[in-house]
């Protein structure tokens, strides 16, 4: 099902996913460890027919790999980009476990325009970045509503801890270094995937869209897990830690 987009038959939406999937790994060569691991989480605390709210859900990654490991789970994807919704709502049509809306994370009232009041799972990834603290801790308020008693709320993102910064600085330089590597290979970075997408005639649209939403790619704040989890503690969550991070990523989990 899906909310106000409409898709176009004869676009090989599945090679849109591999090819986003493809420059997301870019930079994150752990991308699939860390949905294998939120999965798990997913299995461990709510169990195996979950019904989720993938949050700013892009092309609809975790939607996939949730129902590919638990079938009878339900996703509602929300996000406000035009053409990563495009692609979600190509290669879900017909799935009738699925539902997009589509919405601003930073209106308030973002939430009423969700099919559900609550839900056993909340999965966000490489996502919430673009925000700054306080709009994302008034995210973490509203996530809180949206969370069963018992459900959980998991964010997979890139967060820093200032407190290290030689660290930081050293595992920076070799995680580019590596990608250097991967671009001599081929890899698309980026920028290069959009130019792709404007190019493309059913595309090409909701990615003009798109950028006139958000205009060039800016990050916003990149707090430590530390702040995460004493943010999302005050926002009514009963408890919160990482299960799984990488060097520069962390999976954090708060439980309801």
């Amino acid at each position: 099902m899906t909310d106000s987009h409409t898709t176009t038959a004869g676009t090989d939406w599945q090679a849109w996913q591999e090819s986003w999937d493809r420059q997301q790994e870019w930079y994150m060569p752990d991308r699939e460890e860390r949905f294998r691991v939120m999965l798990d989480m997913v299995e461990a605390l709510v169990g195996t027919a979950p019904r989720v709210l993938d949050l700013a859900c892009g092309t609809g990654s975790i939607t996939a790999r949730l129902l590919a490991r638990f079938p009878d789970a339900t996703s509602t994807g929300v996000d406000l980009d035009p053409a990563l919704l495009a692609i979600a709502e190509g290669t879900f049509e017909g799935d009738e476990r699925v539902t997009f809306v589509t919405a601003d994370l930073k209106d308030p009232g973002w939430a009423a325009q969700l099919p559900h009041d609550s839900y056993d799972a909340v999965l966000t990834a490489t996502a919430l970045h673009w925000l700054h603290r306080e709009p994302l801790a008034d995210l973490y308020g509203h996530i809180a509503g949206l969370v069963r008693d018992g459900g959980v709320f998991m964010n997979a993102d890139h967060m820093i801890d200032e407190t290290t910064p030689r660290i930081n600085a050293a595992e920076r330089a070799q995680r580019h270094a590596r990608m250097d590597q991967a671009k001599e290979r081929g890899a698309l970075d980026w920028a290069e995937w959009w130019q792709l997408a404007a190019k493309d005639p059913v595309l090409a649209g909701p990615t003009a869209r798109r950028f006139e939403i958000y205009g060039e790619h800016a990050d916003g704040d990149m707090p430590s897990p530390v702040w995460h989890a004493r943010v999302l503690r005050e926002a009514g969550f009963a408890e919160a830690r990482p299960v799984w991070c990488s060097p520069s990523d962390t999976l954090l989990l708060a439980l309801k």
